[in-house]
């Protein structure tokens, strides 16, 4: 890909537009190892290497990180009250970044932070109804009437009947009276989850999300820790790679 030298600079936050050309014309930047004095100047991201002050400085068209979100933080790239996703994604190098749909501020999980539009339409579309796994405390004991009535597809309120979805329990606590589920939905309404359970007379006491189509939660990461994704996982969500 060919973009201008000033561009290609500012991208990467060595600097503003304006800084980034004053360090051009200080003669600070060298392309493959050539002073270069013009910020019009084209860079191709594939082939060439730039320099700054002596520093190399490499293109990424595209960032991909998982984050494993913990509650209290909003799904948003800027809040005036609240903290974001984006504001625990340290060491990025893109200011474009944002989350790829959204999980309540009182939910956890697996989040993925961004700059790539286009995937990030590809997974969210209606159209492609792709599954999310989610790990859920409920209240009251879920029986196999509720897992049924997941597995038809829920009527949940006037504005939603949910499309079919699998409820599996995990385990049910007598004494504090609530079940442990993972339930699988393939589309991501508004509070679906929540909503799904209000319908069937229980109340989603905690609720984290651990798979988001074929990728899982990296289970290493603690609440409010993320990483880079790696080259296969990218691929994975490229692909749109869905488990059934």
């Amino acid at each position: 890909m060919l973009i201008r030298l000033d561009k290609y600079l500012a991208d990467m936050q060595v600097g503003t537009r304006s800084e980034v050309k004053e360090l051009i014309r200080k003669k600070r930047v060298t392309v493959n190892d050539n002073i270069v004095t013009k910020p019009e100047s084209k860079i191709n991201t594939d082939g060439d290497s730039v320099n700054v002050d002596g520093n190399a400085v490499g293109y990424h068209e595209y960032e991909y990180f998982m984050l494993n979100k913990p509650a209290g933080v909003v799904s948003a790239t800027d809040d005036n009250t609240c903290t974001t996703v984006i504001d625990l994604i340290k060491n990025k190098n893109r200011k474009d970044l944002f989350p790829v749909g959204r999980l309540d501020k009182d939910t956890e999980g697996l989040l993925i932070i961004t700059n790539d539009g286009a995937m990030a339409h590809d997974l969210l579309s209606p159209k492609k109804h792709v599954d999310k796994t989610y790990y859920a405390k409920v209240k009251g004991k879920i029986s196999d009437m509720e897992v049924k009535q997941f597995a038809d597809g829920l009527f949940v309120d006037e504005e939603l009947t949910a499309l079919p979805a699998i409820l599996k329990v995990l385990s049910y606590n007598s004494d504090k009276d609530y079940s442990e589920i993972h339930v699988t939905i393939h589309e991501g309404k508004f509070h679906q989850v929540k909503r799904m359970f209000t319908a069937i007379g229980s109340e989603v006491l905690f609720l984290k999300r651990i798979t988001f189509g074929a990728l899982p939660l990296d289970e290493s990461l603690k609440t409010g820790e993320y990483r880079a994704l790696t080259k296969e996982e990218i691929s994975i969500l490229q692909r749109n790679q869905i488990k059934r």
